[in-house]
């Protein structure tokens, strides 16, 4: 559905983009995660055709960029960064100005308005003009003139920047309700995003892809993956933390705080499973817990160690 071709976007010396590639398919949430000023926007923008690429191309439902910039422009729904509108229109008005230059006409427009008001929950605040709303509903309305046409593709740029927690939900379960029917690529630096809505996720620095998989992959990059996080009734002490060490597998146990009081966090031996070993122990020694989980991995610390500079 949308192919990236070797782009590249230089502004005058800056390269800003480097030669990125990548495959979208039906059915994906692609999450575009990189640093501010890593070019995911300048990505963005070459593929919805609003920036020239200085080299490589994008296809878009087999249409090139280059080619074909208005078939590209039909295919797509975009919402670009910080929810650019006509302030001085009401919702209703921009709606219907926006269905028309897609091309709907007569009962088609009314019809398209009022499929978007459902989906972005836009219907208290129809005829309000846009300059009084809130963040929240600007984001929505500019998410419907994205959906206005019902395309297959999604390009959302940044589409919960600025938002509250609650504004913010609710941006994600429309994103995610979309899945089934819909390509979607959204860029973000948040990743609990990734976390919660993505199938996948690329990581670009400095221009270039750096990781490209599903968030479960990506966790398995980090130190914390197969680490055990304990806590217990009484805090651990020194001789517990070494008898724990002394378990064929564990390589590192260090004291760390926990909401309720102290536990202990182990890390393991390469891929070596320590869950059963220790919890046996546990047992045969009466120790209680309260807190035992196997730790999936960060995606934190691993986007952090991808796109952070290596030091001298």
């Amino acid at each position: 559905m949308v192919e990236v071709e070797n782009l590249v976007k230089h502004y005058g010396p800056i390269r800003a983009v480097n030669d990125i590639s990548f495959e979208v398919k039906k059915g994906e949430i692609l999450g575009f995660l990189g640093p501010n000023g890593a070019g995911k926007s300048t990505t963005m923008k070459m593929v919805t055709c609003f920036l020239a690429p200085t080299s490589g191309t994008a296809r878009v439902k087999g249409f090139d960029i280059q080619k074909n910039p208005i078939q590209v422009r039909q295919q797509l729904g975009y919402l670009p960064e910080s929810a650019p509108l006509y302030d001085d229109m009401t919702v209703q008005a921009f709606l219907i100005f926006v269905a028309k230059v897609r091309g709907f006409s007569g009962s088609d427009v009314q019809k398209n308005v009022d499929r978007v008001y459902e989906t972005c929950q836009l219907h208290k605040v129809a005829h309000q003009p846009i300059h009084t709303l809130s963040k929240g509903f600007r984001q929505r309305v500019c998410f419907a003139q994205a959906l206005i046409h019902d395309p297959e593709i999604l390009i959302l740029d940044e589409p919960t920047d600025g938002l509250d927690p609650n504004q913010k939900k609710t941006v994600r379960d429309l994103i995610a309700s979309m899945k089934d029917d819909k390509v979607i690529i959204f860029s973000t630096h948040i990743l609990e995003e990734v976390d919660a809505i993505c199938t996948r996720a690329l990581i670009i620095s400095e221009g270039t892809v750096k990781v490209d998989g599903r968030p479960d992959e990506l966790k398995k990059k980090s130190s914390l993956h197969g680490a055990l996080t304990i806590g217990f009734q009484d805090a651990p002490d020194e001789n517990l933390r070494k008898n724990l060490l002394n378990i064929s597998g564990v390589r590192q146990a260090d004291l760390i705080d926990l909401s309720k009081g102290k536990g202990l966090r182990l890390l393991s031996d390469s891929e070596a499973e320590i869950a059963v070993p220790v919890l046996d122990y546990l047992k045969d020694q009466k120790i209680e817990t309260n807190e035992f989980r196997v730790e999936e991995g960060r995606l934190d610390e691993v986007f952090r160690n991808i796109t952070q500079p290596k030091r001298a």
